[in-house]
Parts: structure tokens; C-alpha cells; sequence
């Protein structure tokens, strides 16, 4: 069995799983009152928003997001329900496929995307100083470096 975290380790950690729980309620709950969006929905739209050509293969989303590549391609067919997406087949594999930010989706994002900036500058950003941003920011980037 594993050792049990320290003190300093079980803050850290403990700590990091309790603000990613409150920033995603809050999050959640400011979406949904202003855009009628969810999270994830608002992440594949922005995510795709970032894309030059606003279109990304869905699996690729899928290793960008917590959710699973099932869980992205039901995100997507509710925003291509929406109007917000559309799925165009991938030419380069049969059954692959990519999800692309229509013109309305790219204006409900842009709706959505200023009121979502003002929350998290509000209950996260303003938290912090610039210099412990900037360092917040060196650590994530650590987490993203492989094993």
C-alpha cells in the first residue's frame, strides 16, 4: 500500500483538487445563467475558436479535455443540435471526423467568452498577484512535460 501524503503534500495536492472543484461549480453555474452552455461545451467551442481554420479533429479534442473521446463527440452533437458545430467527415481517415465552430457558434462563444473572462478574473485571477501567476503558470506547464 502507498505511503500516505505528508502534510506539505496532502495542502498541495488536496488543495488543487478543492479549487478545481469550486472554480468548476462556479464556472458551471456562471455559464449556464448567461449563455445556457456547459463547461465542456464552452471548452470545445473556445478550443476550437483557438484552431486558424476553427476546426479540430474530434479525437484531438478529446486528448486536450477531460472527457473521453465519446464524451467530446456527444459534446459535439449537441452543439451541431445547437447549430453551434458542424462534423465534417476527416478526408485523410475514413472514420475519423472533425468538428468545426459555425458562424453562429463563433458568435455565441464570443457572447459567452466575455462574460466567462470576467468570472474567472473575479474568482481566480484577482486572487493572485502578477508574479504568482506567472509563476502559477511555469508550474502547469511542468504537468504538461512527459514522464
Amino acid at each position: 500500500m502507498p505511503e500516505q501524503f505528508n502534510e506539505r503534500e496532502q495542502n498541495a495536492w488536496g488543495g488543487f483538487l478543492s479549487a478545481y472543484a469550486r472554480m468548476n461549480r462556479i464556472i458551471e453555474e456562471d455559464l449556464q445563467a448567461h449563455s445556457h452552455i456547459t463547461h465542456v461545451e464552452f471548452e470545445v467551442l473556445l478550443r476550437l475558436s483557438w484552431s486558424e481554420q476553427r476546426r479540430v479533429r474530434i479525437q484531438d479534442l478529446a486528448a486536450q479535455s477531460i472527457l473521453t473521446r465519446s464524451g467530446v463527440s456527444r459534446v459535439v452533437e449537441r452543439l451541431e443540435k445547437a447549430g453551434l458545430v458542424t462534423r465534417e467527415a476527416a478526408p485523410e481517415d475514413r472514420r475519423g471526423a472533425y468538428a468545426v465552430l459555425t458562424e453562429a457558434g463563433a458568435q455565441r462563444f464570443q457572447i459567452a467568452a466575455q462574460k466567462h473572462v470576467a468570472c474567472v478574473q473575479k474568482h481566480f485571477i484577482s486572487k493572485f498577484s502578477a508574479e504568482e501567476l506567472k509563476v502559477m503558470g511555469e508550474f502547469w506547464k511542468r504537468l504538461e512535460e512527459p514522464e
